[in-house]
This record gives structure tokens, C-alpha cells and sequence, in this order.
């Protein structure tokens, strides 16, 4: 019988349920290793054998429905293919829906592609052999999970499989019920203009379909991660600049404090002149308060940096908390002004921030130390933190509420830090946020020109 040639009144079966559990299953695994695990290894496998038996059986057992029934159940299973990634990752329920409707369209394409050429073998090529059927459902499906593998591993990163947008979200499953419905309608309802006289007409539609439903939504993934990235550079940038801009004032403001100290002397005149001794009692309140600004300069030896923690420790008095820095700014000489505004700008303001919210005075602290050790130039900050931070690849989450244009400030500090060859590591132990950065020092460093002198007289 050459059904699949001639076209003859050939009625295929449909996909075997266990064969379409097994590659929900298996699309759903490419896409949580691609994600940040909860679970080490042997609960992930225990899970997974689990969530595999139950979609086998769930499947199996709803088989024949047809209709509107049939539409609700391949719903159900795609709500519980996204529970299964819920719960081996940490991620929300928007990245779930996402990653699940991803794995969905993986599985829809996968178990088409492989059960059209198990019936090409089987009835244009008459080969029943039962090994050989095996074969090909491990050959089909390894081969497109491995590529679907590599490309969430050259396209994608754990962090733009999440932190998805409700409106992302609404364009994936627009993509996904388009996907469905246009593939499969065709088995579902007989009456309708996607219907085939004869089966063969239909598998060969819909895996067509779901080969460009795929397509076309890796497409829309890779464009999204695209206008996510530049996003997130136009951010950085616009924080890289507010801080060169910061400091820009500050410079300017500390210029006018230096004229103003400079007529110190006609106050102190004034002062022995005054025969009114609450007059000159005020005159020295005055001259306390100013002094107190003007001991909140730095020298450091770097005057990029100077600017920069005189204008932070101004903040930090405003708002009483206790700013300790040891820092040797000669050995950032290497680094351009706008670079060292954003480490240091960005660093101190996240800081400030977090000290403000805590209500005891007496633990609003920051420490800050800038030192080189073997070739390194080394910056740590630390502050009392009183929150419970969740960490998103190495870097805080932003706790505040509209999070859309937060948290880019310690990725541009990152940007920055990168940009010297340097690492960032950011932990929180015993209630204490401690930001570290390691950077190797240029041959004509100050710090390797300091440790090479500090060699010489040893």
C-alpha cells in the first residue's frame, strides 16, 4: 500500500500520548537548565521523574476527547509543563508562564517532526520493525533538543529567560495559541478550512506549522533580549553620566565653600570687634556649623575622588550616618574621571540609600577602604543592612516597587569594573552588605610603582 505517494483514503493515527508527554517533558528540562535551579542534582532528578510520570499518565488517561474538552486539556498540561518549571527554578510566575509556553511550542514541533517519520517508515516504507521505531523517536528527539540546547545556550542567558513583562508575556501567548490552534485544528474539528481530505495532508501541515511557530517565536525571543540589552546600556549610560554630572557640581560647590572659607578672617575681625557677647556667641555657632561642611572634605590624593566623597560624606551628615574611608586615591590614576564617578558614585549612593531606611542613628554606618595587594588595586564597602536582599545573577534585586528603572546602578558599576579586566563580588553576611572589587593595576601604575618601592626598601 502506498498510502503516503498516491494519496489514497488514508487515515493516520494521531501522535501516541505517551510519545507527546515525553517530549513536553523533555522540552521542559532544556529549559530549566538554561534557568537558575533551585535544587541540587538529586532532588532535580526526583522531581523530574515524577512530573514525568505524572504527564505520562495525565495524557494517557484523557485520551479520545476531541472538542472543546480536547483544547481544555492540552491547556491543563501546559499549565502544569509550567509548574514543573516553576518549581525547579527560581524564578517568578510571569518568567514560568514564559518559559512554559516556550518549552510547549519546543514539544509541539518535536513530537510532529518525529511521529511523521515514524508513519512515512511505517506505511510508505512498510518497516514495522519495533527497535528501528526506537531509534528514531531517540534520534528525532535528541537531535532537536540538542539544538534547541545550543541555541538557548549562544542566544540566551539565565537572566533573559527571566524578569519577563506582562506584555511580553501577552505577545508569547498570542505566539503559542497561534501555534496550537493553526496545527492542530485540523484533528480537532473536520469542518473547518484547515481540515485535510486525508491525514498525511495534516501531519505534514502542522509540523510545517509548528517548525515556523517556533521560528518565529526563537525570533521574537532573540529580538526581545536585543531591545532588553539596549535598554539596559542606554540605562547604565544615563547613570554613568548623572554621576559625572554630580560630580561636575560637587567640584563646583566645593570651589564656592573655598572662597567662602577664605573670608574667614573678616569674620574672625568682626568677631574681636563685637562687644555683645550673645552676638559673638552667635557668630561662633555660625562659624561651627560651616566648619563642620568643611570637614567633611577628603583628601585622598586623587582629586577626582576627593570631589566625590566630600560631596557622599555631606549626604551622609544630612543624614547622620557615620561614613569611615582609608583610601589612597593615587593608586586610581589609571582610571578615567567618568569610570571612577560611576564605581565609587554608584557604590556609595546604593549604600546611602539603604542606611537611610534603617531608624536606629546608631547603625547607620558605611566603611569604605581603597588599598593595592600584590598587583591589585582593591575597593571594599561596606554598610549595616537591615533587608533580607534576593541576589539575581551575583547582583541584588532592587526592593523598590517600580523596578523598571532600578538596579541598573550596580550593573554599571559591573560595566565598569569589567571594563578593567576587574570582578565584582557583592555577599550579605551577618548583616552586613560588603561590596568587593578586585582590579589589576596597569604595568605604569601607582600601585605597582608603590609596591616596587616599598620592595626596594625592604
Amino acid at each position: 500500500m502506498n498510502g503516503w505517494a498516491s494519496g489514497a483514503a488514508l487515515t493516520l493515527p494521531d501522535i501516541p500520548r505517551i510519545y507527546t508527554a515525553l517530549a513536553e517533558w523533555l522540552a521542559c528540562l532544556v529549559c530549566i537548565f538554561e534557568l537558575k535551579r533551585r535544587f541540587s542534582i538529586l532532588k532535580l532528578v526526583g522531581i523530574s521523574a515524577a512530573a514525568l510520570v505524572f504527564q505520562s499518565v495525565y495524557l494517557v488517561l484523557t485520551k479520545g476527547q476531541d472538542g472543546i474538552l480536547w483544547f481544555l486539556i492540552m491547556m491543563a498540561a501546559v499549565v502544569f509543563m509550567g509548574l514543573f518549571i516553576y518549581s525547579c527554578c527560581d524564578l517568578s510566575i510571569l518568567d514560568a508562564v514564559y518559559n512554559g509556553i516556550r518549552a510547549f511550542i519546543i514539544a509541539e514541533f518535536a513530537a510532529s517532526l518525529e511521529w511523521e517519520l515514524h508513519c512515512y517508515f511505517y506505511y510508505e516504507r512498510g518497516i514495522s520493525i519495533q527497535w528501528l521505531a526506537w531509534v528514531l523517536l531517540g534520534g528525532t528527539y535528541g537531535t532537536v533538543y540538542l539544538i534547541m540546547r545550543f541555541l538557548g545556550r549562544r542566544v540566551a542567558g539565565k537572566e533573559e529567560c527571566t524578569n519577563i513583562s506582562v506584555r511580553e508575556i501577552i505577545f508569547a501567548v498570542i505566539i503559542g495559541l497561534a501555534v496550537f490552534l493553526i496545527s492542530n485544528i485540523g484533528f480537532a474539528y473536520s469542518n473547518t478550512p484547515f481540515w485535510g481530505r486525508y491525514s498525511v495532508e495534516i501531519f505534514n501541515v502542522r509540523t510545517l506549522i509548528d517548525l515556523g511557530g517556533l521560528a518565529i517565536f526563537y525570533a521574537y525571543h532573540i529580538q526581545r533580549m536585543h531591545l532588553r540589552s539596549q535598554l539596559e546600556l542606554e540605562s547604565m549610560e544615563m547613570i554613568l553620566n548623572n554621576q559625572y554630572v554630580q560630580y561636575q557640581q560637587s567640584q563646583e560647590t566645593l570651589e564656592l565653600i573655598n572662597y567662602k572659607y577664605h573670608d574667614l578672617k573678616h569674620h574672625i575681625l568682626a568677631l574681636r570687634a563685637e562687644e555683645s557677647a550673645q552676638k559673638r556667641s552667635e557668630y561662633l555657632d555660625q562659624m561651627e556649623e560651616e566648619i563642620k561642611s568643611y570637614g567633611a572634605q577628603q583628601h585622598t590624593g586623587n582629586c577626582v575622588l576627593d570631589t566625590l566623597l566630600t560631596s557622599k560624606s555631606m549626604n551622609c551628615m544630612r543624614h547622620d550616618i557615620a561614613l569611615t574611608i582609608v583610601a589612597d586615591g593615587a593608586l586610581l590614576d589609571f582610571m578615567d574621571v567618568m569610570d571612577i564617578c560611576s564605581i565609587f558614585g554608584n557604590a556609595l549612593d546604593n549604600a546611602i540609600e539603604c542606611e537611610k531606611k534603617i531608624a536606629d542613628m546608631q547603625k547607620r554606618m558605611i566603611h569604605l577602604s581603597v588599598f593595592s595587594q600584590r598587583s591589585f588595586l582593591i575597593i571594599r564597602l561596606e554598610n549595616y543592612c537591615e533587608d533580607k536582599l534576593r541576589f539575581h545573577k551575583q547582583l541584588p534585586v532592587t526592593t523598590k516597587e517600580k523596578a523598571g528603572f532600578h538596579g541598573y546602578g550596580l550593573k554599571s558599576l559591573q560595566h565598569t569594573v569589567h571594563k578593567y579586566g576587574g570582578e565584582v563580588d557583592i555577599s550579605l553576611q551577618g548583616g552586613w552588605f560588603s561590596l568587593k572589587i578586585l582590579i589589576p593595576c596597569p604595568a605604569d601604575s601607582g600601585v605597582l610603582k608603590a609596591e616596587a618601592a616599598s620592595h626596594n626598601r625592604s
